[in-house]
C-alpha cells in the first residue's frame, strides 16, 4: 500500500470548512448515520476557526480534490498528568482506501501528539467495522475491551445540565 504520489497532508484552512462537512456526510453515509446529521458546514467552520476553537482537522488531498480527513480534539489524561488528543473522525473516501491514505493522515495526528508532549491518542472505532479494527490494529492500537462510551445528548443533556445545586 503506497499513497498516491501527489498526496498532501496538511490542516484544514477556513476555506476547506464546505468541502470537510461533505466529507463528515460521506462519513455518515458509510456508517448508515446519515439522519444523525443535525449540524450544519457553518457551525462546522465556527467552531473549527472562531474565536474559540474546539476541533482541528486535517485533510489529505489528491490532485487538488480533499479525499480524506481527521478530526480532533485534546482531552486529558489524569493519570499520566498529560494532555492527548482524542480523534473523533478519520474518514477516507471509499475509492481512495487502501493507498495508505489512513496512515497518512493518523500518522500526521499522532505526530501532532508527540510534538505537543501528549500522553496518549485515542479514538473509538464502531464494533461492525472489522476492517477499521484490522487496520487500527496493523497500526499499533490497542482496542479497550473493557471501556464503554457514555453519553447524554439534547433533551437528557439539558435536563442534566439544569439539575438545581444542592451544594454550593
Amino acid at each position: 500500500m503506497t499513497s498516491p504520489s501527489n498526496l498532501i497532508v496538511r490542516f484544514a484552512e477556513p476555506a476547506d470548512y464546505s468541502v470537510l462537512f461533505k466529507l463528515i456526510q460521506g462519513l455518515a453515509e458509510y456508517e448508515k448515520l446519515s439522519d444523525a446529521i443535525a449540524g450544519n458546514a457553518l457551525a462546522l467552520k465556527e467552531h473549527l476557526f472562531g474565536s474559540r476553537r474546539y476541533i482541528e482537522a486535517i485533510l489529505a488531498e489528491s490532485a487538488g480534490q480533499a479525499i480524506g480527513f481527521a478530526l480532533f480534539f485534546h482531552n486529558y489524561s489524569t493519570f499520566l498528568t498529560k494532555p492527548g488528543i482524542h480523534l473523533e473522525d478519520l474518514f477516507v473516501l471509499p475509492e481512495y482506501r487502501r493507498q495508505g491514505i489512513g496512515k497518512a493522515l493518523l500518522t500526521k495526528v499522532a505526530q501532532i501528539a508527540v510534538e505537543r508532549d501528549c500522553g496518549r491518542l485515542e479514538w473509538s472505532v464502531l464494533d461492525w467495522n472489522e476492517s477499521a479494527q484490522a487496520f487500527y490494529h496493523s497500526m499499533g492500537a490497542s482496542i479497550l475491551d473493557d471501556w464503554r462510551i457514555c453519553r447524554v445528548t439534547e433533551d437528557v443533556l439539558i435536563q442534566l445540565g439544569s439539575v438545581k445545586r444542592i451544594h454550593n
